[in-house]
C-alpha cells in the first residue's frame, strides 16, 4: 500500500526553483561581463533575499524543510553510506547524503554572495559593502569571489546534478518530480509538511522581510 505524503511545501519548492534560475542567471551575467554586471549585482541581491528566506524557513517551515529534521550526525551519515541507513526516515525528506549536499550548497552560495557584497574590481563595479570594509578584507573577498568561489560553486552544482541523475535513473527515486509536485509515494506512513494557506502567508511575510533586508544592504552602497 502506497501513502501520499506532502514532503516539500510550496514555499520550499518555489525557493528551490528560484535558486536554480538565479544561479544560472548569475553565472551567465558574470561570463558576459560589461553592462551585464549591473544585472549580476542585482541578481546577487535577489540571491541574498532567497538565502535569508531559506535560513528563516529552515526554522519555521514545513516539517521536512526544517533543518532540525535533516541535521544528521557523522555516524548516521556513515551508516547510510555503508548501506545500513534507516529507510523509514531516509527515503522521506533529505537523506543523510542529500542533507550534506544541501548544507554544503547553502554554505557555498552564502560565501559567494557575501564575498560579492564586499568585492571591488577597481574598474567599474563594487559591492555595496566594499566601501565599509578594510582594504585587505575587500581584496580577500574579491579574490575568493572571482578566483575561487565561483568555480567551487559550479563544480558542486555539477556534482549535485550527477547525484540527482543517479538517484533518478539508477535508484528509481523521482526526486525532481517530488520537488515539482511536493508529494512522494511512500510504502509506509510519514509526517506530512504543513502546506496550507496560513503557512504560505507566513512564508510570504518572511520573504517580504528578506527582500527588505536585501534592499537595506543595497542602500548601504
Amino acid at each position: 500500500m502506497q501513502h501520499t505524503v506532502r514532503v516539500w511545501d510550496l514555499p520550499t519548492r518555489l525557493f528551490h526553483w528560484a535558486i536554480v534560475a538565479t544561479t544560472i542567471a548569475l553565472v551567465a551575467t558574470a561570463k558576459i561581463g560589461g553592462n551585464a554586471m549591473q544585472w549580476h549585482m542585482r541578481l546577487g541581491l535577489v540571491m541574498l533575499a532567497l538565502l535569508a528566506f531559506r535560513l528563516a524557513w529552515g526554522l519555521v517551515g514545513g516539517h521536512w524543510s526544517r533543518f532540525t529534521n535533516f541535521l544528521y550526525s557523522p555516524g548516521r551519515l556513515w551508516r547510510y553510506l555503508a548501506g545500513r541507513g534507516d529507510e523509514a526516515r531516509d527515503d522521506v525528506g533529505h537523506s543523510p547524503l542529500g542533507a550534506l549536499s544541501v548544507f554544503t550548497l547553502l554554505a557555498l552560495l552564502l560565501a559567494q554572495v557575501c564575498s560579492g557584497l564586499l568585492s571591488d574590481d577597481e574598474i567599474a563595479s563594487a559591492g555595496p559593502l566594499a566601501h565599509l570594509a578594510p582594504g585587505e578584507w575587500v581584496d580577500l573577498a574579491s579574490w575568493y569571489h572571482k578566483d575561487v568561489g565561483q568555480y567551487l560553486l559550479v563544480a558542486f552544482v555539477v556534482l549535485h546534478l550527477c547525484a540527482i541523475a543517479f538517484y533518478t535513473l539508477v535508484r528509481r527515486r523521482p526526486l525532481v518530480r517530488a520537488m515539482v509536485r511536493g508529494d512522494k509515494q511512500l510504502p509506509r506512513p510519514a509526517p506530512s509538511s504543513r502546506d496550507d494557506l496560513a503557512s504560505r502567508a507566513g512564508a510570504a511575510a518572511i520573504l517580504a522581510a528578506a527582500c527588505a533586508l536585501a534592499w537595506w544592504v543595497a542602500s548601504l552602497g
